[in-house]
C-alpha cells in the first residue's frame, strides 16, 4: 500500500469555492438573488468598451458570469497570498450581484462589515 495522497487544490477548486461561498451568502441575504445562477467560464467571448470583462451580468436570463481567467490574471494584488485572492474573488462576486440588483456593492452586506 501507499501512503495516501493529501487531496488536490487547484486554483480553478479555490476560485470555485470563493464564488460559491460568496453567492450563498448573497442568495440568503437577498431574495432577488435566489433564484440567480452564479456561473465561471473561463474567458468571455469578447471584450468590450472597458476591456476584458470580469463578469457578465444576464439580468433577462437571471444569470451571472464571472470569467475565472481575466479575474486571477488581470487584477492587481497588493499582497499577492491566498486570503487576499479570495477577497479579490468575493469582491468580484459582490460587484456582479450589485451590478445586478442595481446597487451598490457596499449596500449588499451591510451588517457583515459593522464591528461596533
Amino acid at each position: 500500500m501507499r501512503p495516501p495522497l493529501p487531496p488536490l487544490d487547484t486554483r480553478a477548486e479555490r476560485f470555485d469555492l470563493a464564488v460559491g461561498t460568496a453567492a450563498e451568502f448573497l442568495r440568503s441575504a437577498w431574495e432577488e438573488l435566489r433564484d440567480v445562477s452564479f456561473e465561471i467560464g473561463d474567458m468571455p467571448p469578447a471584450t468590450d468598451d472597458d476591456g476584458i470583462p470580469r463578469w457578465q451580468v444576464l439580468t433577462d436570463e437571471k444569470r451571472i458570469i464571472l470569467w475565472r481567467i481575466p479575474i486571477e490574471r488581470l487584477s492587481h494584488l497588493h499582497r499577492d497570498d491566498d486570503f487576499h485572492r479570495r477577497m479579490m474573488i468575493e469582491g468580484c462576486v459582490f460587484r456582479a450581484a450589485a451590478e445586478y440588483l442595481d446597487r451598490d456593492p457596499w449596500d449588499l452586506g451591510p451588517d457583515r462589515f459593522r464591528y461596533f
